[in-house]
């Protein structure tokens, strides 16, 4: 690189202490200072120059193949289908309104946060569509965010105030019973695939589990025992860097229908009988109650979180639960969380929320709270006290 086409920050230039400038051919001027007005100099320490820069050759940017492959693994699929889609839709805008997409200019990215804005859409759609927008730039071309972050901060106040979060009905102990008494089969066929439904539904709920947890474990990741079920689940949603967290599912002795260690286990051995031992748990069932193998594509063998949700949704249909439509996976979730809750307990640590979880709090400790402190109940089973025994002394 010539002289002439460095670029700094700024150039602080004292006469008794840096170098002059003078002309002639960059190569023979003296070394530049590397200052800005971030610069912070101790006493005594020399002023950075072009002399301190290192001098790369093609080693320092070139990755071998193991890591290029390693980079080259896709993101988990929700995100990734979330975030390919919010892409897709900044293309087209930009396209219909004659600007440039990639990279594009900080100008860009607020109208189109404001156009987002004026559709109404909610502040967690926009903030996913701005990360998905800046991750999809190289390093250094991302647009800035402090206008556009703005902007959606006053719309979220609005928001708010005129929308009710939707938040999918919990599944509770007598909706699990009835969604398991529908695994019950009539003929050899249906066994398989009501026994995997059935643990499917137990095991989830005894674990909090989220839908992808479920669908991505696997048969080594299950220690069954008398007293219950240790699993390891390898990685999810709180835990992208695959630490690993083990959960412990408590048997149910009182009710064996919904106990996840007589469903698990009765799972396991159909599995075994079909001469599976490993690999993923949660599996496709032909029509004639045998395993599906499907080892080419890009789930294998796995069922995928949208199967695993379709599983639940079916079986609250057949169990006639109220308004059976939005039932959903994460029902397994939040059901158990509720119970956990209103029974004066934490659930961060069995649903693998990070501790101190404000979800946790705001969505579950504080309203069981709010209902068994609740004032005016107080009150009023104070005056019932009262009049019983008023009516005692009559």
């Amino acid at each position: 690189m010539s002289y002439e086409e460095e670029v700094f920050d700024a150039e602080l230039v004292d006469d008794d202490h840096l170098p002059a400038i003078t002309s002639g051919d960059a190569e023979a001027m003296p070394a530049r200072p590397l200052v800005d007005r971030h610069t912070i100099l101790r006493p005594n320490a020399p002023i950075p120059t072009t002399a301190d820069l290192p001098t790369y050759t093609e080693a320092d940017f070139r990755i071998s193949e193991a890591t290029a492959e390693l980079l080259d693994e896709a993101p988990p699929e929700n995100t990734s289908r979330t975030y390919n889609s919010a892409r897709r839709q900044f293309k087209a805008w930009c396209r219909q309104n004659g600007r440039v997409h990639l990279p594009c200019t900080t100008a860009t990215f607020v109208e189109y946060v404001g156009h987002l804005i004026r559709q109404d859409k909610s502040p967690s759609t926009i903030q996913v569509a701005m990360s998905a927008i800046r991750s999809g730039h190289a390093d250094g071309q991302q647009p800035g965010t402090k206008e556009a972050g703005e902007a959606v901060r006053k719309h979220a106040r609005g928001w708010a105030q005129r929308r009710t979060a939707k938040k999918a009905t919990g599944i509770r102990t007598d909706m699990l019973a009835a969604m398991v008494a529908t695994c019950t089969s009539e003929t050899d066929a249906d066994y398989p695939k009501a026994t995997r439904d059935a643990a499917l539904l137990t095991l989830g709920w005894g674990m909090l589990s989220r839908r992808s947890e479920l669908a991505h474990l696997l048969i080594e990741q299950l220690t069954v025992g008398p007293t219950g079920i240790h699993v390891l689940i390898a990685f999810s949603k709180t835990d992208q860097a695959a630490k690993g967290a083990t959960t412990f599912v408590p048997a149910n002795p009182d009710d064996p229908a919904t106990c996840p260690v007589v469903r698990v286990r009765a799972w396991l051995e159909e599995l075994r009988r079909q001469g599976v031992t490993e690999g993923p748990l949660f599996r496709h069932i032909n029509r004639g109650g045998t395993i599906r193998h499907r080892a080419q594509g890009p789930h294998g063998d796995f069922l995928t979180p949208d199967a695993i949700g379709a599983i639940v949704k079916a079986r609250a249909k057949l169990a006639d639960l109220p308004d059976p439509s939005k039932v959903t996976a994460h029902g397994l979730r939040r059901g158990p969380a509720q119970e956990i809750a209103e029974a004066g307990e934490d659930p961060t640590g069995q649903g693998r929320w990070k501790p101190g979880s404000i979800t946790v709090r705001k969505h579950y400790v504080e309203p069981a709270q709010g209902e068994a402190n609740n004032t005016i109940s107080a009150m009023r089973r104070k005056r019932a006290e009262q009049k019983a025994k008023q009516a005692e002394k009559e």
